[in-house]
């Protein structure tokens, strides 16, 4: 196998299955610049992103024994990977401890849209963080993205965190963007939002829950 059938596969593996250039390529977005060890990710990974959030009581139980050893580095590190497991779990841990501080991380990521499945997290993060600026970064993807119509991405999960951010603040933003959603959406299938808004509710009530335990030591 030839280096770059290499790369290719070892690309797609870590969720850049879908390569696009954006208005956000010039974004400088955080990196570790090097490869996490198998341990780490043995670690602080593989039992959170194959749980996930939505199986609320095993999240829980596999976090317990490492909670103490749980901060902000490692959370820099899973970011910093160039694959959607680690930086999913990076954005599912930022809401559990309000890890503000990685925010512009969160959503840089989220603008350049380098891996699939992540964005999900991105989008549930910067709406818990319900921050002025972490909502401009869900409406500039919004703002580029619902124009891409070939581009089939997190559209539906930054509609719900900005509805989710709306309710929790008494605006009307995520309705600015219903025409272009609903033009984006004519082509497409199962894009019902209010059933996506259901789901990310789910998450959100599930991530809620674990930073409750979390915040009263995992009891």
């Amino acid at each position: 196998m030839d280096e770059n059938t290499k790369r290719q596969i070892e690309l797609h593996s870590a969720g850049a299955t879908v390569r696009h250039r954006s208005s956000f390529e010039e974004l400088v977005h955080y990196s570790n610049g090097t490869k996490l060890e198998p341990d780490f990710i043995k670690k602080w990974c593989v039992p959170f992103y194959m749980f996930q959030i939505n199986n609320t009581n095993e999240f829980i139980e596999k976090l317990k024994p490492i909670k103490d050893n749980l901060n902000t580095d490692v959370v820099k590190n899973l970011l910093g990977d160039f694959n959607w497991r680690t930086r999913i779990v990076g954005a599912y841990f930022s809401t559990i401890m309000d890890l503000k501080e990685v925010e512009d991380i969160i959503g840089i990521h989220l603008l350049k849209s380098q891996v699939c499945y992540a964005g999900t997290g991105y989008c549930l993060t910067l709406a818990s963080f319900n921050t002025k600026n972490g909502i401009e970064y869900l409406k500039k993807y919004l703002d580029y993205y619902l124009t891409q119509k070939h581009l089939h991405f997190d559209q539906r999960d930054a509609m719900s965190a900005l509805k989710w951010t709306d309710q929790l603040n008494g605006t009307n933003e995520m309705e600015k963007y219903l025409d272009l959603y609903k033009d984006w959406v004519s082509d497409k299938y199962a894009q019902n939002l209010e059933h996506s808004f259901e789901g990310f509710k789910s998450q959100m009530e599930s991530l809620n829950k674990i930073k409750t335990a979390y915040n009263k030591d995992l009891s």
